[in-house]
């Protein structure tokens, strides 16, 4: 009887055991923090909560996102070096930002890089795109999927450019890049780093003539109720990069990984789509709220700046690089 009794009870705590590992299983919830400058009617990010609904999907609840936007925890070069510390899971960063970090992310600040948005893509979703991603894992880094941050060109207060010399003398705000600096001094203007959330008030009080961005940004950012003229010289196509950090790379088992880099590829197609629409649909907006949009000849920016890529001569991983998204795709 001791016997039976000692076999129900072990039968008994097994369950209970059993229901209780469950029970904390399914409370088990890991929350990633994703932060970035954006607005939150920004078409990334609103893939970004897309991104969030996939993971929740997928893992049943399990791995969740908690979205930081407007520059809540600071810059994009803020953002990085949370993530390098292992202060902030995701975030979303340009391209041009990264070259501060992963020297070869500099080959997207060259003017007229790609031919159009088919060839971008063929680089960004191939062999060489995935290369890229995988750099910065040294500097505590992993990039998980390029997003469509489109064309950026110039917009300014005064008057429209028509050429390279309406440039002159003008203070542009730039990203903190050497590539988007070299750029604006090669075209005559005066390059200004400024960050994105104190360009507002720069650009009404004067601190900068004029900056360069994509359409959506320029829009959701309400650049257009100071700046009243847009020229589409689509000077370069550098995309938004979504970056994790290796502390949290490696805190992550390998079901979650699968599930993070799954729901950041659809995030990324959904991505596209809704940037394709944001970018219509805002240059429609700014036009009717009065901003005057040109379309100057490229051919006078991209033979201004030409010189951008024989520089990396003397760097020669960098300019082999050039030369395969050139000729390679």
């Amino acid at each position: 009887m001791n016997s039976f009794k000692k076999t129900i009870q072990i039968f008994l705590w097994t369950i209970l055991m059993l229901v209780l590992t469950s029970c904390y299983n399914s409370k088990e919830v890991r929350v990633l923090r994703l932060a970035h400058i954006l607005d939150t009617k920004h078409p990334v990010h609103q893939s970004m909560e897309i991104l969030g609904e996939r993971l929740a999907q997928k893992s049943n609840g399990k791995l969740t996102l908690k979205i930081y936007p407007n520059s809540q925890l600071g810059g994009e070069r803020e953002c990085l070096e949370l993530l390098q510390i292992g202060s902030l899971d995701i975030t979303k960063v340009s391209a041009a930002v990264l070259e501060n970090f992963i020297p070869e992310y500099k080959v997207f600040g060259i003017p007229y890089l790609f031919r159009d948005k088919t060839h971008a893509f063929s680089v960004l979703d191939g062999q060489l795109g995935n290369n890229l991603l995988s750099k910065g894992e040294q500097f505590n880094l992993r990039g998980l999927t390029f997003y469509d941050a489109g064309s950026r060109s110039f917009y300014t207060k005064e008057k429209p450019l028509s050429t390279p010399n309406d440039l002159i003398g003008k203070k542009i705000r730039v990203m903190k890049s050497n590539m988007a600096i070299e750029m604006v001094n090669q075209l005559g203007g005066a390059p200004t780093p400024i960050s994105w959330g104190e360009l507002y008030t720069a650009l009404q009080q004067g601190v900068v003539d004029g900056a360069e961005n994509n359409p959506p940004s320029f829009y959701t950012s309400k650049h257009y109720e100071i700046c009243k003229y847009y020229s589409l010289d689509e000077h370069t196509s550098i995309p938004d990069v979504l970056v994790v950090g290796i502390n949290t790379w490696k805190k992550l088992n390998k079901q979650e990984k699968k599930w993070l880099k799954e729901a950041s590829q659809e995030s990324k197609i959904a991505q596209r789509k809704l940037w394709a629409v944001s970018e219509k649909k805002s240059l429609e907006a700014v036009i009717k709220a009065g901003v005057q949009v040109t379309r100057p000849d490229k051919s006078l920016f991209e033979q201004k700046t030409k010189e951008t890529i024989h520089n990396f001569k003397s760097q020669p991983e960098l300019f082999k690089l050039i030369t395969s998204i050139k000729t390679d795709y």
